[in-house]
């Protein structure tokens, strides 16, 4: 039984970083035990499905995200260069508030370099440049919540 409760607590935690962060989903694992939680957002009314999280009018998060650069190609997730969120959480350009960030446009980086901080469950998780290249554009803000295979940056 004291599984359950255990469960119970990460899934309210879950719901209440929905709640917080105005996401749709999160999914975690962690030694075996794998916890998705989602809500239905309606995007033409302005009111959240009676799930037990309610929003006001959320915007999709495509429509929040403005491209600093142009991308090579129209569909920044179609590019051979995209690099996607691996997790739901809270993207920060900088290590931490006021700080130089990691990356700009047109800085070369090298495979592994960290690009941004993804901060999910109280943890902050570096996204490394999965390759060497030259960042051709950075698709999200500082602070902007994102949601798992979401375009975060191009490296050409």
């Amino acid at each position: 039984m004291a599984k359950t409760n255990i469960d119970q607590t990460a899934i309210r935690q879950l719901a209440k970083i929905l709640k917080e962060t105005d996401l749709s989903e999160i999914e975690v694992e962690q030694e075996g035990l794998r916890i998705r939680v989602a809500r239905t957002v309606i995007a033409t009314a302005q009111v959240a499905s009676p799930a037990p999280v309610a929003m006001v009018s959320p915007p999709p998060p495509a429509a929040v995200a403005p491209a600093p650069a142009p991308a090579a190609a129209s569909d920044p997730a179609s590019n051979p260069g995209a690099v996607t969120s691996p997790m739901v959480g809270t993207c920060y350009l900088a290590p931490e508030p006021g700080a130089r960030t990691f990356v700009t446009v047109g800085d070369t980086v090298r495979a592994g370099q960290t690009l941004l901080i993804i901060e999910a469950m109280k943890h902050m998780n570096q996204i490394p440049a999965p390759r060497a290249g030259k960042v051709t554009a950075i698709l999200i803000d500082d602070g902007q919540p994102v949601e798992y295979g979401e375009v975060l940056v191009v490296i050409e």
